[in-house]
């Protein structure tokens, strides 16, 4: 395996040289505390970014059994390691100057959903950590720029890697706490069926998101608060007794008026088939993860209802006890007819 000096030589000796030569670098190269791994690069600094990945061992990584003893707690480490490694890139994200995607560093982009990521793998048996990340190798023009390339492989991402992935620099309280919120979530998954319950929603959940295209929580949302008579109450491990509304197994229908939050909570429902980041507000909106999302196929026809119950005194004066909506069946655009008598223009064969 090539050390880390004779990349940095290599790096320098190509530099001005047609943008294609970068390719000679793919391989592994021996860096103090991981290995990185070179392994595709970009056809030209327009392109999309090279891939490349980073290798830490145990000895280095040195993260606690207890971290990721379960599959749900290796899934929120590597997922929490994945965003304190984003935010580091955040940092140094085009400092190296360049033509196209030059000095461009990034990871997966994670929501408030805490989910298994291939970008980020931790192994169970030897601890070692591995995290996959895009790079934009740098240029002027279609000519290699390898100072600035020199700068990211042995400035930017080594700090990167020292202050994001190895256990030692990290919050090791936060670590923990991510940990224990996976165990009170997967707690209350495995509890729902014993009670005979869909979904929970826990007593001052915030379920509705900042905007549609955000899925960050409302900051002047109201909390969420259950009817009375359907309270139940959870033993949580970490966080003690938890109160909130159980969803009991079998039909349901929820109800209201237009803007009184119904598709807020559907929504939360159907995305709480997954953990969610603290904070988010529904962390402690936990569905059955065998839950589906199923939706009635548009315009559909209706004949001979009564949805009484839900619409009614229409403008119009339409009885709802007895509704029926017969959707139109479209026709296909029929094609222009062209002629020489239409269109003398027309060639003649």
């Amino acid at each position: 395996m090539t050390n880390s000096q004779q990349l940095r030589t290599t790096l320098l000796n190509m530099n001005h040289k047609s943008y294609p030569v970068y390719k000679s670098l793919q391989g592994q190269y021996q860096f103090q505390d991981y290995v990185l791994s070179i392994d595709r690069v970009q056809s030209d600094p327009f392109a999309s970014p090279s891939k490349i990945h980073v290798e830490i061992p145990k000895e280095k990584a040195c993260f606690p059994r207890k971290l990721y003893d379960t599959k749900a707690k290796l899934i929120a480490l590597t997922d929490h390691l994945t965003r304190l490694f984003g935010r580091e890139l955040n940092h140094v994200t085009r400092k190296a100057r360049g033509s196209g995607k030059s000095g461009l560093l990034s990871v997966s982009r994670c929501g408030q959903e805490i989910l298994e990521r291939s970008c980020c793998t931790l192994d169970e048996k030897t601890g070692s950590l591995l995290m996959r990340l895009e790079v934009g190798f740098p240029a002027n023009g279609r000519s290699i720029n390898s100072p600035e390339l020199v700068k990211i492989l042995f400035d930017f991402l080594p700090v990167c890697v020292s202050k994001g992935l190895l256990y030692e620099n990290l919050n090791a309280k936060e670590l923990e706490n991510v940990a224990n919120l996976c165990e009170d979530q997967e707690y209350i998954r495995q509890q729902l069926s014993h009670k005979g319950l869909a979904a929970f929603i826990a007593n001052g959940s915030i379920l509705p998101r900042s905007s549609g295209v955000s899925d960050y929580p409302l900051k002047s949302a109201i909390p969420f608060v259950s009817p009375a008579a359907y309270e139940v109450t959870f033993e949580l491990p970490h966080k003690g007794k938890l109160t909130g509304m159980g969803i009991p197994q079998g039909i349901t229908l929820i109800v209201g008026g237009g803007f009184h939050g119904k598709s807020t909570l559907l929504q939360a429902l159907e995305m709480g088939v997954y953990n969610h980041v603290a904070g988010d507000g529904r962390e402690f909106v936990i569905t059955n993860q065998t839950a589906l999302k199923l939706r009635a196929e548009d315009a559909r026809s209706i004949g001979n209802d009564d949805i009484s119950l839900f619409i009614n005194h229409l403008p119009s004066g339409t009885n709802t006890k007895n509704f029926s909506l017969k959707m139109p069946v479209e026709a296909p655009p029929r094609l222009p007819t062209l002629s020489r008598e239409s269109n003398p223009a027309l060639p003649c064969f």
